[in-house]
This record gives C-alpha cells, sequence and structure tokens, in this order.
C-alpha cells in the first residue's frame, strides 16, 4: 500500500468530458480528506474512499471544503489550484490526501503525498496550495 502524489488517471478523461467544474462560487465543489500513510491512492483511484482516511478529533470523514480558484492559462498551460485549508484544533496523524469532486460522484482528482507521517495533536493543520501559475499550480495541463 501507499500514496502515490499524481493526479489520477481518470480524471483527465473526465475533464474532457465536462464532468469538473473549477469556477470559483460558481464550480463543483471540490473536497480535500486526509490518509494514514497504509492507504492505498495513486493513478488508479478513480473515487473518494473511506478506507485508509484518517480519523480523529475534529476530523470529519470525507474531510473539509475547499474553495476554488478558476482557471487560468499562460502559454500552452492551463492551470488552477485552491485557497489554503485549515483543519481547526485536530488531533490526527496523516501521510497523504485526495482531492475529489463531492458534486459529482465524488471522482477522485488528485492525490497528494505529504512526504512524511504528519501529526497534530490539539492543533490546526493547514494545507498550504503553491501559487497561482502555469509552473507552480496544483493542477495544470500543458
Amino acid at each position: 500500500m501507499a500514496i502515490v502524489q499524481i493526479m489520477c488517471t481518470s480524471f483527465k478523461a473526465e475533464v474532457a468530458q465536462g464532468l469538473h467544474n473549477f469556477t470559483r462560487s460558481t464550480g463543483n465543489v471540490f473536497k480535500l480528506a486526509l490518509y494514514v500513510a497504509t492507504a492505498n491512492l495513486d493513478q488508479n483511484t478513480t473515487a473518494y474512499t473511506s478506507q485508509g482516511e484518517t480519523s480523529g478529533t475534529n476530523y470529519t470523514a470525507g474531510g473539509a471544503t475547499l474553495t476554488n480558484i478558476t482557471p487560468l492559462s499562460s502559454g500552452t498551460t492551463g492551470y488552477w489550484s485552491f485557497d489554503d485549508l485549515t483543519f481547526s484544533n485536530v488531533t490526527l496523524t496523516c501521510a497523504g490526501a485526495l482531492i475529489y469532486n463531492s458534486t459529482n460522484g465524488n471522482r477522485a482528482v488528485c492525490v497528494l503525498n505529504f512526504g512524511s507521517t504528519l501529526s497534530k495533536t490539539g492543533q490546526n493543520l493547514t494545507i498550504t496550495f503553491p501559487p497561482m501559475g502555469a509552473n507552480d499550480s496544483i493542477l495544470r495541463i500543458s
């Protein structure tokens, strides 16, 4: 079992099918769920799963809602991201996350691997997304 940081293969086809709308305020609702190191998440992940999801104080199964940043383009790259997300006053451990579309069948978007196991005891856990840009955004198609 492993958490492999990658854009999910199913998502790539679903974007072309118009199944995901990332527009701020009017788009779909995307969530970020946290997972323990033994979770099995990779390019073959197609939807949110509770298997391997973390649990703990002040963490709700399914994770938390992200705030979309409307997609932009530069040169030959389309890119988009989310505002940073804070899980407040949590007690938990996690090693990665899944971003998924809760509006449209809980379809998987991408898997994040934190590089190590994070532990919080009555503290905030903030997921900081890279800045918007063709070379930096968390989601890019070029």
